[in-house]
């Protein structure tokens, strides 16, 4: 099974928290018991905003972005789950490739596949 890689820590609030830690360990593999997630180690960016910024959806505060090794996998996983899956090229870069889903609650998660010059820099810095 593909698993995100990094991040260190979001605390969000849910109408069904039971559920929605239910729904990201059976699609995403992120453990919840108790709350807790070991991780492979990696660069987590943490990026502000502008608030009429439009890279995400307005309505909502925040935005997740979970590292993943292989990006076609995790699809080709979240799909064959009946998920829907939003790509667009604009979002690749020199750092790498981008698909959206949201889940239950509607809160975007964006899934990154570093591209391999980032994984050379990060091993480079003993990431």
């Amino acid at each position: 099974m593909e698993r995100v890689e990094g991040i260190g820590g979001l605390f969000i609030r849910a109408r069904d928290p039971d559920a929605l830690a239910a729904w990201y360990e059976t699609h995403l593999g992120i453990g919840a018991s108790p709350g807790a997630w070991r991780q492979a180690g990696g660069t987590t960016i943490f990026a502000p905003f502008a608030e009429d910024n439009d890279y995400f959806a307005r309505a909502k505060g925040w935005m997740l972005n979970l590292r993943v090794r292989d990006l076609d996998a995790m699809i080709r996983q979240l799909e064959g789950a009946g998920l829907s899956i939003q790509t667009d090229p604009a979002w690749n870069s020199e750092v790498g490739r981008f698909a959206r889903i949201h889940d239950p609650e509607g809160n975007p998660v964006e899934l990154w596949e570093p591209s391999e010059m980032v994984r050379k820099q990060e091993a480079a810095r003993g990431e």
